[in-house]
């Protein structure tokens, strides 16, 4: 395996491709998102809008033209509507359906059916909202309509992204004022985008307000690459002899960025250049070169920001000196996968020794080998077993790896581009 070399452009950041069409769908006005993600998870995204009313042109890839048709504007579905894989697309959109004046039913993909809905169905019935879900509060969701929503102070017990988007988008059509606290602060897409489209909210980590019967005013997006899928190519050029990569104009919103931190601190060598500002999010090239990593305790202050590169982590903690530990991180449990039980398993079908906890895992150094691992259906799971092979002694057979294409298209090209030897 030789060193992995050049300049790549990472694809576009997949949580603010889905925000960036739900408002731009809401505004008054027509706006164009540039960088806009081609993954199966946010075009079934702007499908679902396209279903709701909303007419969205593609004059070439990469890029959306969304005219709005402002803040009471969607019209009734007429059927179910797929997210296919997308729990951010289901989870948003469950908080502003449940305003609307029309019933609508939210479905999702084998995996997306298995994960845990209550946590946003909960606080919105808080609200007002009446929605349904399958025995054991997974998908479809069955959100009723009509329903007169009035705004509410929520202190959530853990920290999503995605639930405390959900409430501020209902919080939109709400009387009064809707206030979200969070034990941990998490990604703040969803408040600096409300702030670009005109909306007043008041947000700080961990803290949200807004009032209910604002207008939303259209506005161009810039979608930065995504840290998530940067984030396999910063583990790879870390741990292949000799490589260097420079990753262009990556997002790096402070909250999405844990894994940087921790990549560092176990002694990985990433710089920042041009650094600017794209919509309110700060972007830089990332120039990340191969260096001796050494095993960490991750400290749980990083954990809420870093919780979708755990994969990606797991695999530098796998080539580190060193024991890695990581704690506080049960949430990993409920993802596309239990991130937890699959990466742990498949390190140890490449001859490592991991031990499970309830809410992390110990991951002991050793040499990787080759194998078979099992994605479990997770794009995440794919990428990291991909990065893995690597440095593995032997080949590396993945199983179930078509949902790569739900968050980053065009994986398999740019690897090869960079340098991997994927058969």
């Amino acid at each position: 395996m030789g060193p992995l070399r050049g300049t790549l452009a990472i694809p576009g950041d997949k949580s603010v491709s889905h925000r960036a069409v739900m408002l731009a769908a809401l505004a008054d006005g027509t706006s164009t998102i540039d960088g806009f993600l081609e993954g199966e998870d946010t075009r079934a995204t702007a499908a679902i809008f396209a279903r709701l009313g909303v007419r969205i042109g593609t004059p070439s890839p990469s890029r959306r033209i969304v005219h709005g048709v402002g803040i009471d504007g969607l019209q009734a579905p007429d059927g179910p509507l797929d997210c296919g894989n997308a729990g951010t697309g289901m989870r948003l959109l469950a908080g502003l359906l449940a305003a609307q004046r029309f019933d609508a039913v939210l479905v999702g993909d084998a995996s997306l059916s298995k994960r845990p809905m209550r946590r946003v169905t909960v606080p919105l019935a808080a609200m007002g909202a009446r929605i349904d879900t399958a025995d054991g509060g997974t998908p479809p969701l069955r959100i009723h309509g009509g329903q007169r929503l009035v705004g509410a102070e929520h202190t959530l017990e853990v920290a999503s992204a995605q639930v405390k988007s959900a409430l501020l988008l209902a919080g939109l059509y709400a009387a009064g004022e809707t206030v979200v606290r969070e034990p941990h602060p998490t990604r703040d897409y969803s408040e600096r985008m409300l702030a670009a489209f005109g909306v007043e909210i008041d947000f700080a980590p961990g803290y949200a307000r807004l009032r209910g019967g604002q207008r939303l005013r259209a506005t161009d997006v810039a979608v930065p690459a995504d840290f998530s899928s940067a984030a396999f190519f910063l583990v790879a050029a870390s741990i292949v002899p000799g490589s260097e990569l420079r990753l262009r104009q990556v997002g790096l919103n402070p909250r999405r960025t844990g894994l940087l931190h921790a990549l560092r601190m176990m002694g990985a060598d990433i710089r920042e250049e041009n650094p600017a500002s794209h919509g309110g999010e700060p972007v830089a090239d990332l120039v990340v070169r191969h260096a001796p990593l050494r095993g960490i305790a991750v400290p749980e202050a990083l954990v809420p920001d870093m919780i979708d590169e755990f994969p990606a982590l797991f695999v530098a903690a796998a080539c580190a000196e060193g024991v890695t530990r990581v704690s506080g991180a049960a949430e990993l449990r409920v993802k596309e996968s239990d991130r937890l039980a699959v990466m742990a398993a498949g390190l140890r079908a490449l001859g490592l020794r991991v031990d499970e906890t309830a809410d992390g895992a110990t991951i002991h150094p050793g040499s990787l080998q080759g194998g078979a691992v099992c994605s479990h259906g997770d794009h995440r799971i794919a990428m990291a077993f991909a990065v893995a092979a690597q440095c593995a002694a032997g080949a590396v057979r993945i199983c179930d790896v078509a949902n790569v294409a739900t968050s980053f298209p065009g994986f398999d090209a740019l690897a090869r581009q960079a340098g991997f030897g994927l058969a």
